[in-house]
């Protein structure tokens, strides 16, 4: 596939390194020379200085060839236009824009980018994304991470294994014999750096982080049997009343019934301009890093607290300070993958990668294949799919355990009709069934040819 990205930035480069890591031609864009050089010197990328939107820098970037322009540059309008263009003037199958101002993204407005207006495929809205991830964190405490599938039926959970929990060192097969109307199976595993799809006979450890698809009723007794049931989080402090704070603090308002949240704001005429957005919520203006405020705010007493703002190093930083405190749980906006240990040591619970969850949710249109969702894991070492099997898959008609070509792949649920189905050996997919399976890196590609429409690529 050849793509051309417009946009070198955190984002930009994270959909670069992917893409080029998995063999596709990929050309760069951006303004700015340092990032150009920047990421041509760390990536298999070509890279062009110029704006992303002017059409004779595309040329040079392989516009009239590419099968996909995605437009991630610092400008909503630049992204706006470099879509425009690439449509009008060279036909570019796929385009995707990333769109960060509300204003654009109002309820009123929502006809704006409908294809008969703009053309655009596909629009990303970061903060909306990331705000949505954190509160999805809020919602089932007791996970690291949640991904919902098959019309939010499907529920997977990232559960930290420790050394109490009541299933370590048991057989995934024997987890049905011990659990067997319990609708959830264990799909991935990430055990230190290695990250894999189990077969039955593995065990989980203690340290482990275990991948388990669970049905939505069922996701409370899961957690239960892992050890990690806890109440959803109701008394929250939230660091930073940028979209993504607000959004989640209004979320959480309307969303959880009785709710106490509190947003801190460092800049005193934006906490004034947010004072009125909440019903019940509380703006404090100051420092996340000043104890005394944290205090002010009863972060004792709260469930979790937040920390969302645009450094990542304060976001780090008062996570920790707020567990010192005496805070339940704690939960960091985090983009440096060198950060990890340092959260870890702090006490930090739960953090949330945003380029982690922008690049998942662009990568959704780039897999060829009836890709219906996914989840991008640890920096890419898997993925999380839901894809729609064709009547040309080879994995329709025969039963499971008749298919040689599962290695690297584990299926956790099948969406047939509105209802999940948990696979076992004697199942047979029937094409339009809808697929949720964890898949190791190096088998993406495979799980692209499995679900491809037509005969001649398999």
């Amino acid at each position: 596939m050849r793509v051309v990205i417009c946009g070198a930035g955190q984002v930009g480069f994270g959909i670069a390194e992917r893409l080029a890591a998995e063999g596709n031609d990929v050309s760069v864009i951006d303004v700015n020379p340092r990032l150009v050089q920047s990421i041509s010197d760390s990536l298999e990328v070509r890279g062009f200085v110029g704006h992303g939107a002017h059409p004779d820098v595309l040329v040079q970037a392989g516009i009239e060839q590419a099968d996909m322009l995605i437009a991630v540059t610092q400008s909503d309008e630049v992204n706006i236009v470099s879509c425009e263009v690439a449509n009008s003037l060279f036909n570019v199958p796929t385009k995707v824009a990333r769109i960060r101002a509300q204003n654009y993204l109002a309820p009123q407005w929502a006809e704006l980018f409908s294809r008969q207006h703009m053309s655009i495929d596909v629009v990303i809205s970061p903060e909306l994304e990331v705000a949505e991830a954190v509160l999805g964190r809020l919602a089932v405490p007791g996970a690291a991470d949640t991904v919902s599938f098959a019309d939010d039926k499907l529920i997977v959970a990232a559960i930290e294994c420790r050394d109490d929990c009541p299933i370590i060192d048991t057989p995934l097969s024997q987890l049905t014999e011990l659990f067997p109307d319990l609708r959830a199976r264990v799909i991935g595993i990430k055990r230190g750096e290695r990250v894999f799809a189990p077969r039955s006979f593995d065990m989980i450890v203690a340290g482990d982080l275990a991948y388990v698809a669970a049905e939505k009723g069922q996701l409370g007794r899961t957690l239960t049997i892992f050890g990690r049931d806890e109440p959803p989080a109701s008394r929250v402090v939230i660091a930073g009343g940028g979209n993504i704070g607000v959004y989640v603090a209004r979320a959480l308002e309307e969303r959880v019934r009785g709710a106490s949240v509190k947003v801190i704001e460092p800049n005193a005429a934006r906490a004034l301009e947010i004072a009125d957005d909440f019903k019940r919520g509380i703006v404090l203006n100051g420092s996340a890093l000043d104890d005394a405020l944290l205090r002010e705010a009863d972060i004792g007493q709260a469930d979790t607290f937040v920390a969302v703002t645009n450094d990542e190093r304060v976001n780090v930083l008062s996570a920790g300070l707020a567990k010192k405190l005496g805070c339940r749980r704690s939960l960091c906006l985090v983009n440096t993958v060198s950060f990890a240990s340092l959260i870890a040591d702090l006490g930090v619970d739960i953090q949330v990668n945003p380029r982690g969850v922008t690049v998942s949710r662009i990568l959704r249109h780039v897999r060829r294949g009836r890709i219906r969702a996914l989840h991008s894991l640890h920096e890419g070492r898997a993925e999380l799919i839901e894809a729609e099997a064709m009547e040309t898959s080879p994995l329709v008609g025969a039963p499971l355990r008749e298919l040689n070509m599962f290695d690297g792949l584990r299926i956790g649920a099948i969406y047939r009709g509105g209802k999940i189905i948990l696979p076992h050996g004697d199942t047979v997919l029937q094409a339009a069934d809808r697929v949720i399976l964890f898949a190791e890196a190096a088998r993406v590609k495979r799980v692209e040819q499995l679900f491809r429409v037509s005969l001649e690529f398999f």
